[in-house]
């Protein structure tokens, strides 16, 4: 596990320009993540993501919001062993 202390940059996508800053799973304070950035976490690509969530055949499910996929930080945490 990573000591360092957790940074106090946000995380998540900066709207301006559209770029992805990651946050270390241990440090994140949201409950869910967009596919983009579970996808990242869990080194696959966004298809991969969907095509779990479309079969419910990968190893966590994500939640559904209006339309879209929400993964839980708690199932990330668990499917990567991490704290």
């Amino acid at each position: 596990m990573n000591n360092k202390p957790c940074s106090t940059k946000p995380s998540g996508k900066d709207m301006a320009t559209n770029t992805f800053h990651p946050v270390a799973l241990e440090c994140e304070t949201r409950a869910a993540l967009p596919t983009d950035e579970a996808a990242f976490h869990l080194n696959r690509t966004k298809q991969t993501l969907r095509l779990w969530a479309c079969y419910e055949d990968g190893p966590l499910r994500p939640i559904r919001i209006n339309g879209r996929l929400a993964w839980p930080v708690s199932e990330l945490r668990r499917v990567l062993g991490v704290a």
